[in-house]
């Protein structure tokens, strides 16, 4: 049972160390920017474009030579390295990142087993074919732990991101007197709406049409060769009892039986936790790298399972 629980509780702890990474960069300049005085904070050091005066002192072609190469290696590289690291996880991981790090993924996939456990679905609109089975449980206990989600998550989450733009000892400081700027009132209030919109209505729906880092991968992941995948062993299909426990631990209403390889799998690698739950080391998904083989595209015929 320990071994079963392995990968789950390995991608619970990567998801909650990210997401307070995420909360904390602000506060120690890891990584922010302050409006007030328009400057950028990285690892806690002020990034400057290091475009003084004496710059421009040399009007000769040396001169202005020297200043487009300072301001491509200080301006236009880093974010073309920024902007590159989507794409690049891509064509390496997939969407790992979606399924093993994404701080909003986490939110999301912790809206929905509140949901699950209040109302029976994940979804707040309707039941679905791949909604898993629950335990009963005491569906009060988890409305009030639903309710508190509702009402903490999405504002802490604003004055978290808030603290990206304006000094975290800033907004602590007006939170503790409740005395707010319109910039601070505005940050908070916006990313709350986001979120609550984001992680209550729409969830995963935005991770497969909207999140512009996801889609990045998805495409990248699609077209790569090597790109990290969650194999299905077709070659011992007989082993599998059609429990459909991989289907219903999919958050993504992906197949992952099926031999074709979906786009919208964010490599998160519940259904091998699923399959090793009912099979043991005999299960048949497993992580690796590289496109379809010839045994991906075999058309998938299930057996009378074997009783062993």
């Amino acid at each position: 049972m320990e071994a079963t629980k392995t990968l789950h509780i390995a991608r619970r702890l990567t998801q909650a160390g990210f997401l307070l990474l995420i909360f904390l960069m602000p506060v120690f300049d890891i990584l922010r920017y302050d409006t007030a005085t328009k400057e950028l904070f990285i690892f806690g050091q002020v990034w400057s474009f290091g475009l003084k005066s004496g710059f421009y002192s040399d009007p000769s072609i040396y001169g202005a030579a020297h200043i487009a190469v300072h301001f491509f290696l200080k301006a236009i590289l880093p974010w073309v390295i920024v902007l590159s690291i989507f794409p690049l996880l891509g064509v390496l991981l997939g969407r790992f990142f979606c399924g093993w790090l994404c701080p909003e993924g986490a939110l999301f996939e912790l809206a929905d087993f509140l949901t699950l456990k209040t109302l029976g679905r994940r979804s707040l609109y309707k039941k679905k074919p791949n909604d898993p089975d629950i335990k009963p449980g005491s569906r009060l206990l988890y409305g009030v732990l639903a309710l508190l989600f509702l009402l903490i998550v999405p504002p802490l989450t604003g004055i978290a991101l808030t603290g990206y733009f304006i000094a975290p000892n800033t907004i602590w400081h007006q939170i503790t007197t409740w005395n707010f700027t319109f910039g601070v009132k505005a940050g908070i209030i916006g990313v709350s709406i986001y979120m609550f919109v984001t992680s209550i209505l729409v969830r995963h729906t935005f991770c497969k049409y909207v999140c512009a880092a996801g889609l990045m991968q998805m495409l990248f992941g699609w077209v790569s060769p090597v790109s990290l995948r969650i194999k299905f062993d077709r070659e011992n299909l007989s082993r599998c009892t059609d429990c459909k426990g991989c289907e219903k631990v999919c958050f993504m209403d992906v197949k992952p039986r099926c031999p074709k390889k979906d786009i919208n799998c964010v490599n998160c690698g519940e259904c091998i936790t699923a399959c090793r739950r009912e099979l043991g080391d005999k299960n048949l998904f497993s992580y690796g790298f590289g496109s379809n083989t010839a045994e991906d595209k075999k058309p998938m015929v299930l057996e009378k399972p074997v009783v062993e």
